[in-house]
């Protein structure tokens, strides 16, 4: 702890003063009884706050129980296209924005609540949470925070002492997520959709200001814009596919200008390796399957350069044509960086050919080895043979040829490799075990499975099962939109 560190929350509201029509104000509705059930500490003092004196100022904004004088509570006005259909008006319908932190980076951070109540968008629901998604979030947002992914986080999260029904009733939550911005594709969609170009415009340089200041000064910002979601997101939804992740709803509305990922409600990781997993309950055609975000990134990427497209030039076909080369850019960087993503996870120069990647690939699925510990078996079997799986031994013959003709030792590459690859990932079996025991009053289970998923890459003495797929009684996953 230092004394740099802040004993109180001062929020600034640039989104609210320079956006004005891109919100409706809202009125917390406070939580009968709540309760403080998580506090993400190092979270806090990345925010350069003192996380013991800020506990009960963060509870009070949490349960909408106390706001501060400096915050200026919405919900975030935004549109989008959900499962490739456009939903003309979304909106926050259980959520608020209460301001921006400065963090002790420098860095501009939104403070967003989810599950805090009703608001002008919330279209007939309770604008309430459950606990069990709320602790999900913060589960795996920071295990993909320990595996060095940008997404937003949770600072906290909060029991509400009241039961929200769904199927049947559940122990009502709310949650304080932090962000790079809120920002998303489905709010250009929203004002582009209204022909209202000022608002676009005035998104535009708000979007380049917050995210992108290095191209503030370009020729024509909306294109910059572009060229600097493209190039995010390239690099974001690669690291998914290399840890296999799957976000499960990847709407217009829940694809970040920043590039960060957010809304965790039906995501899921990889345990067998299938190209086609689905485990959203609501993803019948399997549009956001495992194998298919990165084509779903271009098909969002060409939502939003859409929008932007009056911006981008005033003649049609040349302002398509520029945008058609930024889309396309995407495509090749996608690619790109999963190629030499890849090419790291089995210790080959980040340039190396693909095919013994693809080789790979195709035996894991065939054999449905588990995705993530068999890049560590495959460390291993550098320096013992043996632990090389038998349903690889053919395929390893050409990769140990590879790795031995890249020249490096075989232990310096094995350690190249335990550093790109996770032991721990949230493994759903894992989740699913401790939100069962939250549910029912016991969090020791959830407070340690996020202490393992801070550090992934170091093998530590916990229980085995953090680091093995399910166990076939686990069954089918499925996951469900519920936050």
């Amino acid at each position: 702890m230092t004394a740099a560190l802040r004993s109180s929350l001062r929020f600034e509201n640039t989104y609210a003063e320079r956006l004005e029509g891109a919100y409706a104000p809202v009125a917390l509705t406070p939580a009968p009884r709540p309760s403080l059930v998580a506090f993400n500490a190092p979270l806090a003092v990345e925010l350069g706050l003192d996380p013991e004196a800020v506990r009960d100022e963060v509870l009070g904004i949490v349960s909408g129980a106390s706001v501060p004088d400096s915050a200026r509570v919405l919900a975030m006005a935004y549109a989008g296209h959900q499962f490739g259909h456009l939903s003309p008006l979304l909106g926050d319908g259980r959520a608020a924005l209460i301001g921006e932190l400065i963090d002790a980076r420098g860095r501009r951070r939104d403070l967003h609540l989810k599950g805090s109540g009703r608001t002008p968008f919330s279209r007939g629901g309770d604008g309430r949470a459950t606990l069990g998604p709320v602790l999900r979030e913060l589960l795996v947002a920071e295990g993909m925070h320990g595996l060095g992914i940008p997404t937003s986080r949770v600072l906290a999260a909060a029991t509400t002492g009241e039961r929200v029904r769904r199927e049947e009733p559940l122990p009502g939550a709310v949650l304080a997520r932090v962000a790079a911005s809120h920002l998303r594709v489905g709010t250009f969609e929203l004002f582009a959709a209204r022909r209202d170009g000022a608002m676009v415009e005035r998104l535009i340089d708000y979007a380049l200001e917050r995210h992108f200041p290095e191209r503030r000064g370009a020729e024509t910002p909306a294109l910059a814009l572009l060229e600097g979601v493209a190039e995010v997101q390239a690099r974001l939804i690669a690291q998914w596919m290399g840890v296999g992740f799957v976000h499960g709803v990847m709407n217009t509305d829940n694809f970040t200008i920043s590039g960060e990922t957010i809304d965790y409600g039906p995501c899921a990781f990889l345990d067998a390796y299938d190209p086609a997993a689905v485990f959203s309950s609501i993803d019948r055609g399997g549009r956001y399957a495992y194998a298919n975000q990165p084509a779903i990134g271009a098909w969002n990427l060409a939502r939003f350069a859409e929008a932007l497209l009056p911006h981008i030039d005033p003649d049609p076909e040349v302002a398509a044509s520029l945008a058609i080369a930024r889309v396309e850019a995407y495509m090749a960087a996608v690619a790109a960086h999963r190629r030499a993503g890849m090419n790291r996870k089995i210790g080959l120069p980040e340039d190396a050919d693909e095919e013994l990647v693809a080789g790979l690939l195709a035996r894991m699925a065939e054999a449905r080895l588990d995705y993530t510990s068999t890049f560590r078996q495959l460390a291993r079997g550098l320096v013992s043979p043996d632990a090389i799986p038998e349903a690889l031994a053919g395929w390893a013959d050409g990769w140990l040829a590879a790795i031995d003709a890249a020249g490096a030792p075989r232990d310096e590459v094995a350690a190249r490799m335990d550093a790109e690859n996770p032991i721990y990932i949230p493994r759903n079996h894992k989740v699913e075990e401790a939100l069962a025991a939250a549910h029912d009053g016991d969090y020791g289970p959830f407070e340690a499975m996020v202490e393992v998923l801070r550090d992934p890459f170091t093998a530590r003495d916990v229980d085995p099962s953090y680091a093995e797929p399910a166990p076939a009684s686990f069954g089918p996953y499925t996951t469900f939109c519920g936050t």
